[in-house]
This record gives structure tokens, C-alpha cells and sequence, in this order.
């Protein structure tokens, strides 16, 4: 009787492996040893493919990144298209699902795209949709910057997640403002969710403001 074939080992099935582990484990999870045994293969097997854990890591990042959509930048201010502030919010909701469906990822992404080719061609979209939108370059990377921090920010941790629904850890003699606190857990997407779009309104609204006094429309 022939052997069972082992699973082939390519680069995408090691990094989607390594996806799974960092989004059930975390950072501290992902070992080449650990990755190794969860491929059913040796150790010195993944070389072939990633030299370290870093890069290992580094090109899970860059599969997330490549989950972001970036349709929204190609028909902007082309006729119907979209002008740049509907863009720049539609690609935000996306940039946050990306990262809220894998948000253990989030602190190698935190650090810039470095060399990885989807987190470039990420930056390289905004910058270039800002700058076609009227936007001087300066300002431009600075939208990008922005939008980073804004989105990140939101995909590290739950505000309302953050609150026990326990009433009797929110004494009012204490805490007098906090006493609907022990309800927000249980509505936690949805405040997430509404926080969200509340601050990004937000910084559109002031984004929109500063484009009309650099001389573009809004």
C-alpha cells in the first residue's frame, strides 16, 4: 500500500497556517517548532521558504493587508465616481475589518509596510488618490498617517468590551455617571461600531474643512 502524500509546503499554505495560530494564540504562539508540527512537517523544512520567525510574522501582516479593499481609489473624481472623501471612508471600513478580523496581527502592522508589498501598495493607493484628489503631498502622507493611527487604534481593543457586566462593580456613590456601565458588553459591536463611525465622521469633517482652505473642493 502506498504512503498517504503529505500536504504539499508552499509559501501560502505556511503563512495561512500561521494566520490561524496568531488569530487563536496570538503573537507568542507562532514558533517554527509549533509551526512546524501544525504543518505535519520538520523544522528545517520552513527554511526553504522563511529564513525566521520575524518573517514568518511579517508575511502574515502583509496577508492581512492584502485583504483591504482599494477599488474605492481607482474611479476617483472620474464622472460618477467617488470624490475622495467617500473613499477615504469607505477604504477606513474596510481597513478596520481587515484588522478586527485579525487584530492580534495588529502590533507587526503598527510598525509600517517596510518591505511588504500589499502594505506598500496600500500606501501607495491613498497617497496616490489624495494627491490626484487636489490634496498637496505633504498633507497627503499626513492623511495617511492619520488614517492609520485612527484605524489601528480602533482595531486594537474594545471600548465597550473594556466594561464587566457586573452593576455592583459600578457603585454610585463611585462612580455616579457609570450607571448604565454594566449593559455596554452586551452591546459591545454595536457601540464599537457606532464610536467608530462617529469619529470618523469626525476627522472627515475636519479633513473636508482643511481641503477647502488648501484650494481643492470639498
Amino acid at each position: 500500500m502506498a504512503r498517504p502524500r503529505k500536504p504539499l509546503l508552499s509559501t501560502d499554505r505556511i503563512v495561512r497556517v500561521a494566520r490561524e495560530l496568531v488569530d487563536a494564540e496570538g503573537l507568542a504562539a507562532v514558533s517554527t517548532r509549533r509551526l512546524a508540527a501544525e504543518l505535519g512537517v520538520s523544522g528545517p523544512s520552513l527554511y526553504n521558504h522563511f529564513r525566521t520567525k520575524d518573517e514568518i510574522l511579517e508575511a502574515v501582516a502583509d496577508s492581512v493587508s492584502a485583504q483591504v479593499d482599494l477599488s474605492m481609489f481607482e474611479d476617483l473624481g472620474q464622472g460618477e465616481g467617488r470624490d475622495w472623501r467617500t473613499a477615504l471612508h469607505d477604504w477606513a471600513v474596510s481597513y478596520r475589518t481587515a484588522l478586527r478580523d485579525h487584530p492580534n496581527i495588529v502590533p507587526v502592522l503598527a510598525r509600517g509596510p517596510g518591505r511588504r508589498p500589499a502594505g506598500l501598495r496600500v500606501a501607495d493607493a491613498v497617497y496616490g488618490a489624495m494627491v490626484g484628489a487636489g490634496w498637496p503631498p505633504a498633507q497627503a502622507t499626513s492623511i495617511g498617517a492619520l488614517m492609520r493611527y485612527f484605524v489601528m487604534g480602533s482595531a486594537l481593543g474594545s471600548f465597550a468590551g473594556g466594561f464587566v457586566d457586573d452593576a455592583s462593580a459600578y457603585d454610585p456613590a463611585d462612580y455616579p455617571h457609570l450607571g448604565q456601565a454594566h449593559l455596554l458588553a452586551e452591546q459591545q459591536e454595536k457601540v464599537d461600531e457606532r464610536a467608530f463611525e462617529t469619529g470618523l465622521r469626525a476627522l472627515l469633517d475636519g479633513l473636508s474643512e482643511q481641503f477647502a482652505r488648501v484650494g481643492g473642493t470639498a
